[in-house]
């Protein structure tokens, strides 16, 4: 979840609990070995142990197509001493496949298993090193290949998109694929692939055979579906909830502005508010108050009406899970034996 799933709605969605772990947004590998203000800039977490503010833990996510640089990048990465180390294989954007990377790789399984293998071997045991993947570019011919093949390169366990390349994000999802990966490897295999309530983890689980889910645009649309899930709770989001989640929008918006200039933070409100209102009709209205609302002080006087209580952006009085800096999700993602 490029441009979305930042540092700032890292803290605010595990701030409501339900998390085991989480992922940045990409970072672009190719010809050079990257500095690490370029780690720390897209995970602040990595200043805090590489961990939220409210404790979980955030594993950096690296996307390329060379094993050699990819390698020398994690090895560099991991005297950050990261919660872990994860390779996108499952990005389906054209800018990113024209370039090789993400799921542009996934008709080359050997590919696959040299970047994996690399990367393992420059990390220390100690960091976790786990791959994401779709079922394949055009088709699932050759998902179990590659499985097998990121199994052989030493990942720790392997997030299974249940689509491919092709099917973008189509509704449709192929979650009997994601089975037949559990059933061929022996490391820990977790779901993912349009989970927005608790009935769809439930049917995913139950698909799949997997007993870890990771959430993507679900968890956006619905902040506290992780902890749902984790606790057994309401069958759907409720009308209640929503004075809880009107303190994690205030949270947001002032941490966004923050770190975003003006005529840019109000676009980081609308991206959340426009997928939280499949869920929540009050954040449809709010979403309408402010959809054609340029600069970051009308924003804040329509969030007012809607009846937020804004806090304070002074950075020297923050909200505790809101701690300077900033929190696209690449992916705010989240496994599950107990949530994701």
């Amino acid at each position: 979840m490029e441009g979305l799933a930042d540092d700032v709605l890292r803290a605010v969605l595990t701030s409501a609990g339900g998390y085991d772990w989480c992922v940045t947004e990409f970072v672009r590998v190719t010809t050079t070995v990257l500095p690490h203000s370029c780690f720390t800039r897209l995970s602040p977490e990595l200043k805090n142990a590489s961990r939220t503010a409210s404790g979980t833990p955030v594993r950096i996510q690296l996307l390329g197509s060379d094993p050699a640089m990819l390698a020398a990048n994690a090895a560099h990465l991991a005297l950050l001493a990261p919660a872990g180390i994860d390779l996108n294989f499952g990005c389906p954007t054209p800018l990113v496949n024209r370039n090789r990377g993400g799921s542009a790789l996934l008709d080359d399984p050997e590919l696959l298993q040299r970047i994996a293998g690399a990367v393992r071997k420059a990390v220390p045991p100690s960091i976790p090193v786990t791959a994401k993947m779709r079922l394949g570019i055009e088709d699932t011919d050759r998902a179990l290949d590659c499985a097998l093949a990121l199994e052989a390169g030493g990942m720790q366990e392997l997030v299974v998109h249940a689509r491919t390349k092709q099917d973008g994000y189509r509704p449709l999802v192929r979650w009997e694929w994601v089975a037949r990966i559990r059933e061929a490897v022996r490391l820990p295999v977790i779901a993912n692939g349009e989970v927005w309530k608790l009935a769809d983890y439930r049917n995913i689980c139950a698909a799949t055979g997997c007993a870890d889910v990771m959430l993507g645009r679900g968890a956006v649309a619905d902040p506290l579906l992780a902890r749902r899930i984790r606790e057994g709770g309401a069958e759907h989001a409720v009308a209640a909830d929503w004075d809880e989640l009107k303190n994690m929008i205030a949270g947001f918006w002032a941490q966004v502005q923050l770190k975003l200039p003006p005529h840019q933070s109000p676009g980081r409100l609308k991206q959340w508010l426009g997928l939280m209102q499949r869920s929540y009709p009050q954040a449809a209205l709010m979403y309408g108050a402010i959809r054609e609302l340029r600069r970051a002080a009308e924003v804040s006087l329509a969030l007012q009406r809607c009846g937020l209580i804004l806090v304070s952006a002074d950075p020297t009085d923050c909200h505790p899970d809101f701690p300077p800096g900033g929190l696209e999700f690449s992916s705010l993602q989240h496994s599950h034996p107990a949530p994701a």
